[in-house]
């Protein structure tokens, strides 16, 4: 018999979840299926507990929920509580739930493990302020940048997250404010990508060899990859990448297995480039 997980969120047919957790779990051999739950914008909660009760061991949760259930789990991991959000829920032997966070872990292992990106001594720019720079800012830390600056359009959201931290290389600002600075790696954590926008931001950002990574990705470059590269970046990379390695973490922990990524992004980059 399987053992049942799914992704929840809102919308949802859209999601590769299913299909990621599909190839991990035949390449390691696991007895488990995943499906996708459309969830009910007034009662996530509920539809959590019905999951549980109908056997389930494991969820991924994805737009909007992230916060929403970050407050339900009074039983939370060190990153998920520090990044107020929580995209993994773990169904424990004796029925408890545990949220956990493996966004900023897929990040940061997307860029330096399968693109080789080297944080130490890197200047580090990350757009906006919101649930995903949240979910990705302690992983940042500790990768070891030099220095990190979040930005986001209303300053004073930035400053907050910055001053949250308990980091003496952090600190906050207005987009206006980026006005003369360089940046080694530019990180966009904003929402603008999903309407075929960029943030506004200053020109000469970018620093010799500078890379950009947009935590959204998509069958064709995104229009942040797409300034990037008209910015002269080194490097223009989509959240694919991050999408396989945080769902990598999920599946070690539920599993206690952790599987081989990269085959799995080669599969999604390439059913993207046969459309």
């Amino acid at each position: 018999m399987s053992d049942h997980y799914a992704v929840i969120g809102n919308p949802i047919a859209h999601s590769k979840s299913p299909q990621i957790h599909a190839a991990f779990a035949r390449q390691t051999g696991q007895r488990m299926d995943y499906g996708r739950i459309l969830g009910s914008l007034e009662d996530f909660a509920g539809d959590v507990r019905a999951f549980v009760a109908d056997g389930g061991r494991g969820l991924n949760v994805t737009v909007p929920f992230k916060q929403e259930a970050w407050a339900l789990l009074a039983d939370r991991s060190e990153r998920a509580a520090a990044a107020g959000a929580v995209n993994t829920i773990l169904v424990l032997d004796d029925g408890r739930l545990r949220g956990d966070n493996t966004d900023g872990i897929g990040l940061v292992r997307d860029l330096r493990d399968n693109h080789g990106f080297d944080f130490t001594r890197q200047r580090v720019l990350l757009l906006g302020a919101g649930g995903a720079a949240r979910g990705v800012l302690g992983a940042l830390l500790e990768a070891g940048p030099a220095a990190l600056t979040i930005a986001n359009r209303t300053p004073a959201k930035a400053l907050a997250l910055a001053q949250g931290v308990a980091a003496t290389a952090v600190d906050g600002c207005g987009l206006d404010d980026l006005a003369g600075r360089a940046f080694d790696l530019i990180i966009n954590a904003t929402s603008s990508g999903l309407d075929g926008e960029v943030p506004a931001l200053p020109h000469g950002l970018l620093a010799a060899d500078a890379w950009v990574y947009d935590l959204v990705y998509g069958d064709a470059p995104t229009p942040f990859c797409r300034w990037g590269e008209a910015q002269g970046a080194a490097r223009a990379l989509d959240g694919l990448g991050m999408l396989v390695e945080q769902a990598a973490e999920s599946f070690r922990l539920w599993r206690g297995v952790r599987p081989d990524t990269a085959p799995v992004i080669a599969m999604l980059r390439g059913a993207a480039a046969s459309r």
